[in-house]
């Protein structure tokens, strides 16, 4: 049976972003009804979203009274998506209010909920929202942070809606987990997860580098949003879009994926090194492009870099800090990968094998995480949004 979703619409300028989620929903097999606010209708029209949807658009708790749709969508459905969550409807969700269709929906959902906001950065930063949203977030419900950019008019901050294609992504894995009822395993928890190869430069065009996507550090922040947390992303080199509900700090070398990643295990609950750091670094950095000249080039001097994962496990920021490391072999060796366990001094080690059309830019992983408890959890080959999972099963379990 098809899943049955609620899009609920706030009345956003962001609105018309919804328009390409409710394709991708449709497009994927996704039963949608379409609940917009009175004032969500004055941005983008009924029948955009009747065609969009191929169902009637649900506005009114007077019309088929007899059918009681205030109660009936919301018992109904597999999942509700609020998309733009303006301020106004985060702040009726969490008093409870039900003046209209959506928010009636809202207060008889039996699933999970997830609201992508959209405002403008005042209001999303006002402590009020701020309220309203750890008070929904506290009753199970999925708000995912915005994005940071432009917004309506010159303006620009946090208070961007995410962008559809993410919005969809984190709305897939919270109906993949099946989590119906439940409130989302990592609300109140705070994650820092590093991502993509960090390149050290040789000049002002060429640098020391490695083959890594960042798909598995992405994946690991967006299920890790998609359960409730607060997630940092500390990203070198990646080409991927933001993942909803997540912040993300671009880096560089290994020295700023240092800082940043020190910097954000400061507040985590949860450190999971994902990225592939370059051991080593040339000792000198040529101001200009090295230039063939006919003779052998200068032997290239390298330095190492510092080791993050050995730093994060040996200065944890916060008692009872759960620091989960990734072994990247060109062959299967556990033997190896328990012997990194013991050295780097983490609590969890995935060990994947790489090179060869394996793991490097695919779109799916197989690993096994070692625990420093003696435990082996092996995990086939299957997307990288399972395995990230799996990986914060274990660290919920941890934490718990």
């Amino acid at each position: 049976m098809a899943p049955r979703v609620i899009l609920g619409v706030g009345a956003g300028i962001s609105a018309y972003k919804a328009c390409e989620l409710l394709r991708r929903l449709t497009e994927t097999g996704h039963q949608v009804q379409v609940v917009p606010t009175p004032d969500a209708l004055r941005f983008v029209g009924e029948a955009t979203w009747a065609a969009l949807s191929g169902n009637p658009v649900a506005t009114d708790a007077w019309a088929a009274a007899e059918q009681v749709p205030h109660v009936r969508l919301g018992r109904s459905a597999d999942l509700v998506l609020v998309v733009p969550a303006t301020a106004d409807l985060l702040a009726r969700a969490a008093a409870g209010m039900a003046g209209d269709l959506l928010t009636a929906t809202l207060l008889t959902a039996r699933c999970p909920v997830v609201y992508a906001p959209a405002m403008h950065t005042e209001m999303w930063e006002h402590p009020a929202t701020q309220a309203n949203v750890a008070l929904l977030r506290d009753r199970g419900a999925v708000v995912l942070d915005p994005a940071n950019g432009r917004l309506t008019g010159a303006d620009s901050g946090p208070g961007r809606l995410p962008e559809p294609g993410e919005i969809y992504a984190a709305a897939v894995r919270v109906l993949a987990r099946g989590a119906v009822g439940l409130r989302p395993d990592m609300t109140g928890r705070t994650v820092a997860v590093s991502a993509g190869g960090t390149r050290e430069e040789l000049d002002p065009v060429r640098f020391i580098g490695n083959w890594s996507s960042g798909r598995q550090g992405y994946a690991l922040a967006s299920t890790a949003a998609t359960r409730g947390a607060r997630v940092i992303l500390v990203s070198a080199n990646v080409s991927l879009p933001d993942p909803a509900g997540v912040r993300v700090v671009p880096v560089t070398s290994a020295r700023q994926m240092r800082d940043a990643m020190l910097d954000a295990a400061g507040g985590a609950d949860a450190v999971v090194m994902a990225a592939a750091v370059a051991d080593f670094r040339p000792v000198t950095r040529s101001g200009v492009k090295i230039k063939k000249n006919g003779s052998p080039p200068e032997p290239l001097v390298l330095a190492e870099n510092p080791d993050i994962l050995t730093e994060l496990s040996a200065c944890r920021r916060r008692p009872g800090q759960v620091v989960v490391g990734f072994a990247a072999e060109t062959a299967a060796d556990l033997a190896a990968g328990e012997a990194k366990l013991a050295r780097k001094g983490c609590d969890l080690l995935v060990v994947n094998q790489v090179g060869n059309g394996l793991a490097f830019g695919t779109s799916d992983n197989a690993a096994v995480v070692l625990g420093a408890d003696g435990s082996r959890t092996t995990i086939p080959r299957g997307p990288k949004e399972v395995l990230a999972d799996i990986v914060w099963d274990l660290v919920s379990a941890r934490l718990a």
